[in-house]
């Protein structure tokens, strides 16, 4: 998700990421012996105290009775190469919609699996897959960009899970090293849906989290809480408003955070999906009751968070709007004093990086 204008024009004036900062490969690719759990937890709490751990050390930072807010979406090979007017181009598959439709992104070649960025349209124009199916643009998500366009798949609407499994591979941007399986994007809490929706990218918060990490958690009596948003791309050259995404919040999920918060049990969002469902779900009383459907809400230090006091999520860049939902969570002296020390010891961004655990500012923003 991002939205107009620049995030440091708030106050934040978070400089931008090194490139040695960026993680290339997978945690598990960057020497013997290590799995997804390698990566380190920065850990902020209120605008004064940062902490760095490992990742295997997060059982030990929480609590009994504290629940972890999971999002369940699988991460579908959503790009897939195709031809407009002759040309290559790839199509990236982000959101799944009402009635057979889709909303995509046409991006240009790059080279190496990556590609860049290029408008979309026009109206009426095919974009031609493989095995003779096609796509037909039929109008913008947002009347003022180019980039997202709603599309239908002819001949059959139900066809597109089936290509992606054929022709798909996992999205990707430069600057990650090489191309990886689709299972470097799966997370444990992955559930594979019968209708084929799922994420364009993945939930990236939860993909250090191993089933033996997970064992721990419940041995030290912290629950698991799933939910579901599909997020749809989030290309790293674009600003627009976030757009609505599909969500599910089923009732027992909702029982176990009413009852932890009526404990004074800590709720912690594993990731910004898992904020944005959750907190689409909660009533002004602060009580959370099943719902489902589209989902715009955009979560900013304005509005405030009513449910979740803590937010693991990973590290953004500086004009993402993610880090006006992690104002909105910890504070704003916490998110900048927690990027100070995510640079100064130099930790590592993107969806294969390290990780942030924020709790919630109860002083006052």
């Amino acid at each position: 998700m991002h939205i107009r204008g620049d995030v440091r024009g708030e106050g934040l004036h978070l400089a931008d990421v090194p490139p040695e900062l960026v993680a290339r490969v997978p945690a598990e690719q960057r020497g013997p012996g290590r799995g997804r759990d390698s990566v380190r937890l920065l850990v902020s709490r209120g605008g004064a105290e940062v902490s760095l751990h490992a990742f295997r050390e997060l059982p030990d930072l929480l609590r009994a009775g504290d629940v972890l807010v999971v999002n369940t979406s699988a991460t579908l090979a959503a790009a897939v190469d195709a031809r407009l007017g002759g040309a290559p181009v790839v199509v990236h598959f982000s959101t799944r919609g009402d009635g057979g439709r889709w909303a995509v992104e046409l991006r240009d070649p790059a080279g190496g699996g990556t590609t860049r960025p290029r408008p979309g349209g026009p109206a009426g124009a095919a974009v031609e897959l493989p095995d003779g199916h096609r796509l037909v643009l039929e109008e913008r998500l947002d009347p003022g960009a180019d980039r997202l366009w709603w599309a239908r798949p002819d001949p059959a609407p139900g066809a597109v899970p089936a290509l992606l499994r054929v022709y798909g591979r996992p999205i990707r941007y430069a600057y990650t090293e090489r191309d990886q399986p689709l299972s470097a994007y799966q997370t444990v809490f992955a559930v594979p849906t019968a209708d084929g929706s799922g994420s364009a990218e993945m939930p990236s918060a939860g993909r250090p989290f191993t089933a033996e990490l997970v064992a721990a958690l419940v041995s030290r009596g912290v629950q698991f809480a799933p939910l579901t948003l599909h997020t749809g791309v989030s290309s790293q050259e674009a600003h627009e408003p976030p757009y609505p995404e599909r969500y599910e919040v089923p009732g027992t999920t909702a029982g176990l955070v009413n009852a932890a918060r009526a404990a004074r049990g800590r709720v912690i969002a594993v990731g910004t999906t898992a904020v944005r469902a959750l907190e689409s779900a909660a009533g002004p009383d602060g009580l959370v009751r099943a719902a489902g459907g589209w989902t715009g809400l955009v979560v900013t230090p304005q509005r405030g968070v009513r449910v979740v006091d803590g937010l693991l999520t990973g590290l953004h860049e500086p004009a993402a709007s993610h880090l006006l939902m992690l104002e909105a969570v910890a504070g704003r002296a916490a998110v900048r004093r927690g990027y100070a020390e995510a640079r100064a010891r130099q930790c590592l961004w993107h969806e294969f990086g390290d990780v942030h655990l924020l709790f919630r500012d109860e002083t006052g923003h």
